[in-house]
């Protein structure tokens, strides 16, 4: 890639640029010579059906006008503004720059809507109807890419309506996350617990946690082996929302929870992560979204009549 950001690919685009525009100029320039008075209209020299010839009237005057001004308009958009190879034109203008300055204008129109929610506890920002429209809006841009227009998730991407949560389902747990983002990440497992018999059986006990389809008597012979995996999950097996490890008796799996499947995430492990989203949309904004988020999986308080 380093060939395309060279010096001579800025100094090749100037140069076919400048020949684009003096060919276009020549070639109007060789248009624009019209007709002496007088003169005898001449023919492109072509003829059909015997007689029918084409005469070669020159382009009329509007025409090269319009050719004349095109080239003008070329020459000034490069002057002003980026194109012309590596110069950035009179008006410094750039893609980024415009970007900003939209994103400041746009935020300078909604802070006053925002604001007033930075105050309130998310669970009366959730029961406000506008805070909730302003939400659900933000999470169908910004969330239906992993977690789905219903919030329910598909696999590697949590269900945010069921109320089970990795790293805790209260108002601020959920802010914090939506805030500055999240990394998961589960360690292969299987040299640690043995060989494939013993992942077979540990895989196996971990499915007999929840009910799910097993061997009872691998499952036995794994439990055990299963020590090596408390660390994370707890001797119970409910797992630890201060490190994001999965509950796994609950029966609900962000992978899936058929054997193949437990067996291939203590083979190999598991990584995930969740972008922080502070940078993008500010404190306030992801309040109403958390809010949102919150009430997904929760019975919104509703307003009193006093507070209406």
């Amino acid at each position: 890639m380093a060939d395309f950001t060279s010096s001579g690919w800025s100094v090749y685009i100037m140069l076919v640029t400048a020949i684009a525009l003096v060919a276009c100029f020549w070639l109007t320039m060789s248009l624009s010579k019209g007709r002496a008075p007088g003169e005898e209209v001449g023919t492109t020299g072509h003829k059909w059906d015997e007689t029918l010839e084409e005469f070669n009237h020159p382009l009329p005057r509007w025409w090269i006008y319009l050719f004349y001004i095109t080239i003008i308009f070329g020459v000034v958009y490069l002057v002003l503004y980026p194109g012309f190879g590596s110069y950035k034109g009179s008006f410094g203008w750039t893609q980024i720059s415009q970007y900003e300055a939209e994103v400041k204008k746009a935020d300078a129109q909604v802070a006053p809507l925002f604001e007033k929610y930075s105050k309130m506890e998310i669970q009366q920002i959730a029961a406000d109807p506008q805070a909730r429209a302003m939400g659900e809006r933000m999470f169908l841009t910004y969330c239906v890419q992993c977690h789905g227009s219903d919030a329910r998730g598909s696999k590697g991407f949590p269900n945010l309506t069921d109320g089970d949560w990795l790293h805790g389902g209260d108002p601020a747990t959920i802010e914090k996350t939506i805030l500055e983002g999240r990394n998961a990440m589960m360690p292969p497992m299987g040299a640690a617990i043995g060989g494939a018999a013993d992942v077979e059986n540990v895989a196996n006990y971990v499915l007999s946690l929840s009910g799910g389809a097993h061997d009872a008597v691998k499952a036995e012979l794994g439990k055990p082996k299963f020590v090596v995996c408390a660390a994370c999950h707890g001797a119970d097996g409910k797992g630890m929302q201060a490190i994001g490890a999965p509950n796994l008796t609950d029966n609900i799996w962000l992978y899936g929870g058929s054997l193949a499947t437990v067996t291939e995430t203590i083979n190999k492990g598991r990584i995930n992560q969740m972008p922080s989203f502070k940078d993008l949309l500010g404190e306030n904004k992801i309040r109403v979204l958390a809010a949102y988020v919150w009430g997904l999986s929760n019975t919104a308080p509703q307003k009193s009549a006093s507070t209406q």
